[in-house]
C-alpha cells in the first residue's frame, strides 16, 4: 500500500503552560508512516501548545517517544490488527495505524479536541475553521470524519452485498453507506472517553461480532474500524461535507468500478482541503 504521515492538532481545554481558563491550540506530529516498510514509524510525535500569557506567546513543546506510544496502544488495538492491517498477522508496530482508535486513552486529560489530518494535504483554508465543525457534533456523536470518495468499500464488502442485496453498505451517497477516509479527522476526546457505546466496540469480542457480521477483512487501519462501526452506528459519527477532505485517487476507477466511480467521486462546492491520496497530484492554485 501507499506511504503516508500525520500530523495532528489539538485543543487542550486548560493547559500547564496558559492561565486558568485560557484554551491553548496543541498539535501533535504523528510521524512519517511507510506501509511499504513494514509499518513503521520513524520519527517522534511532538505535542506543542502556543499559548497567550499577558499579550506574550509561550511555546510548550513535549516530545513522544513511538515506542511508548506504541506500549500503551497495542493492548487496545491488538484484536482489531488482524481485520485491519496489510499484514498476515498482528505485528507489534502495527498499532500505531490506529493512534486515532484509540487517542482518547493515551492523550493526557486536559486535552479535549484533536484534529489528525495526513500530510498529502493541500488546504486552501484556514485549517483553524475545522475546528468550528467541533460546533455542529450531533449528540452522541465522537468523531468527525469525510466520506470515502472511491468504491473501496463497495469492493470490500462484498460479500455481504451478495447476501443483502438490499444493503445501502457500500453504495454511493447521497443514500448510501459509501464508508469514511481517514484523511482528516476530527477526534472528540472527551466525548470518546465518555461514550460508553464507543468504548464497548473497542473490546476484542464486539470487534470479532461486527467484522463477522459485515465479512470484513480490510488493510488500511484506524480508517477500516470507523468505517465498519459506522455501518452499524452511524450516530457516532459526524459527516464532514466532502470539501473538506476532498480525495483526488481514481485507482478504483481503473480497477473494475468504471460504471459507478463517478457516483463516489464527484464533490460539488468549493474545496477546502485537498487530499492527493495514492500519490495523486494535487492541482496547482
Amino acid at each position: 500500500m501507499f506511504g503516508f504521515s500525520s500530523a495532528c492538532c489539538g485543543l487542550s481545554s486548560l493547559s500547564p503552560c496558559s492561565p486558568a481558563g485560557t484554551c491553548c491550540r496543541a498539535r501533535l506530529h504523528a510521524g512519517l508512516r511507510s506501509r511499504k516498510s513494514g509499518l513503521r514509524p520513524c520519527c517522534c510525535p511532538v505535542t506543542a501548545c502556543l499559548c497567550s500569557r499577558e499579550q506574550a506567546l509561550v511555546l510548550r513543546v513535549i516530545v513522544h517517544d513511538v515506542n511508548e506510544l506504541t506500549e500503551k496502544l497495542f493492548p487496545i488495538v491488538e484484536a482489531m490488527q488482524k481485520h485491519f492491517s496489510a499484514g498476515s498477522g498482528t505485528y507489534y508496530s502495527d498499532s500505531i495505524f490506529f493512534l486515532s482508535v484509540a487517542m482518547h486513552r493515551i492523550m493526557p486529560k486536559e486535552i479535549t479536541q484533536i484534529i489528525q489530518v495526513d500530510l498529502d494535504l493541500k488546504y486552501k483554508t484556514n485549517i483553524r475553521d475545522l475546528f468550528d465543525e467541533f460546533d455542529n457534533f450531533p449528540e452522541g456523536a465522537v468523531i468527525g470524519i469525510a466520506r470515502e470518495m472511491q468504491p473501496v468499500y463497495r469492493h470490500t464488502f462484498w460479500q455481504y452485498r451478495r447476501e443483502n442485496p438490499q444493503t445501502k453498505v457500500g453504495e454511493p451517497p447521497p443514500d448510501g453507506l459509501p464508508g469514511f477516509n481517514s484523511g482528516v479527522l476530527l477526534l472528540n476526546l472527551e466525548a470518546m472517553r465518555q461514550s460508553k457505546l464507543y468504548n464497548q466496540l473497542l473490546e476484542p469480542t464486539m470487534v470479532q461480532k461486527l467484522t463477522e457480521k459485515y465479512h470484513f477483512k480490510g488493510h488500511l487501519g484506524d480508517q477500516d474500524f470507523f468505517t465498519m462501526v459506522g455501518m452499524e452506528h452511524p450516530e457516532l459519527f459526524h459527516v464532514l461535507d466532502c470539501t473538506w477532505n476532498r480525495q483526488l485517487c481514481t485507482w478504483w476507477r481503473d480497477h473494475g468500478y468504471s460504471d459507478v466511480f463517478d457516483q463516489y467521486f464527484q464533490c460539488e462546492g468549493e474545496v477546502r482541503i485537498y487530499h492527493g491520496n495514492c500519490n495523486t497530484p494535487i492541482p496547482e492554485d
